[in-house]
């Protein structure tokens, strides 16, 4: 991250998570591949030790109240070894949409769990494809004997496959609108809750969370109103630029490994990395990384000063519409700097370009931020 400010603590912290990342390989990545739980709960137990999964929590609920930037250290540097384990689903976006919630007694009990890694939350808010709107929501909460019913969908749920539980928003029959906007929590194992999978490029799963006539306490709200749409629509921008940050992580990973084969990929009696078009594509990819690099680091400075929200809107939709387009563009092209073994399983590259699919189109692809950001700016300058 050459273009982030590293004070003494960040070094500290990044020279942790490189040291923990040496002891990951892609041979795990591969073998959790073939397993139902995509998650190696000793590793997450031992993130949750190292006190990674409270970076953004509050220091009263056992977190370590950093920034922003501190968590996209941790993302990028695991990223480069495509950490499996729902980091940025848990430890961002449900971590900070639990971090408002007004509920304390429910609060205090989930960021507690979250932060040990006894509980993994995930959070069900999408239900259309390619929609960032966070109030255009279709499930419904009925009132119901001191309670609610919950009935509905949601799709591309990301971290559910070992969820213990999660974070659903609903609109309220009762008064529609923003003001009718809810947010709660539901256990895995509450009656009436199904979840189905969908396997991804990657090999990792997204959830389609089914709630039928499923009954909720009002103990098990979080949120409700503009409150839980402000919480919700901060989250989805803080995610978006964690994955970001991700994406910057793969993309400097796959780029070395390029590297690393043109210097010993002979052909016609020498390295392929000596000629000189090969040259030239890897400096056009290495100028995509640093520009990468660089809008990130500028986004995570706006959003860790707690901007306004086109503001910080804005920066989100920059941050992940460049590190998108520049993640998948090196990955793609690493694969032709490798030559035909490059398209093979057994090529390890292959794996990074999967995984840059997949996090380019969660939370919105490169397309839907540069429209977003459009829209933003123009209402910007109106006002």
């Amino acid at each position: 991250m050459s273009e982030l400010e590293i004070n003494e603590h960040r070094q500290m912290l990044l020279d942790s998570v490189t040291h923990f990342a040496r002891g990951l390989d892609l041979i795990r990545v591969r073998q959790l591949r073939d397993t139902a739980t995509e998650c190696d709960r000793a590793v997450w137990q031992q993130m949750a030790e190292l006190g990674w999964l409270g970076v953004l929590v509050p220091e009263a609920y056992g977190g370590m109240a950093l920034q922003l930037a501190d968590m996209a250290i941790v993302a990028q540097a695991l990223a480069r070894v495509l950490l499996p384990e729902p980091l940025t689903a848990v430890a961002v976006l449900a971590a900070s949409v639990l971090a408002q919630s007004n509920n304390e007694a429910l609060k205090k009990t989930l960021l507690t769990d979250l932060v040990s890694g006894h509980c993994l939350p995930a959070t069900a808010w999408q239900e259309q494809a390619g929609s960032l709107a966070v109030n255009s929501i279709g499930l419904q909460a009925t009132a119901f004997e001191g309670g609610f019913k919950l009935n509905g969908r949601k799709q591309f749920v990301m971290g559910a496959t070992g969820a213990d539980g999660f974070i659903v928003s609903a609109q309220s029959q009762q008064t529609p609108g923003v003001d009718g906007v809810q947010l709660w929590w539901v256990p895995k194992d509450t009656a009436g809750a199904s979840v189905s999978f969908e396997t991804l490029a990657d090999a990792r799963r997204c959830a389609t969370l089914s709630l039928k006539e499923v009954v909720v306490a009002k103990q098990q709200l979080l949120l409700s109103g503009q409150a839980a749409v402000d919480s919700l629509s901060r989250a989805i921008d803080h995610t978006a630029v964690i994955l970001s940050a991700e994406l910057c992580g793969l993309m400097s990973r796959a780029l070395e490994m390029s590297l690393e084969y043109m210097k010993t990929r002979v052909q016609f009696g020498k390295p392929i990395g000596s000629f000189q078009a090969l040259q030239h594509r890897a400096v056009d990819l290495y100028i995509q990384q640093e520009l990468a690099s660089a809008v990130l680091a500028d986004g995570l400075s706006i959003l860790d000063a707690e901007p306004t929200v086109q503001t910080r809107q804005a920066a989100a939709s920059r941050v992940k519409a460049r590190c998108t387009e520049a993640a998948l563009l090196i990955t793609r092209q690493s694969i032709q700097l490798h030559g035909a073994i490059g398209f093979t399983e057994d090529c390890d590259v292959g794996l990074y370009v999967k995984r840059a699919m997949c996090l380019a189109a969660w939370m919105g692809n490169a397309h839907t931020h540069r429209r977003r950001y459009a829209k933003t700016e123009i209402l910007r300058e109106v006002a």
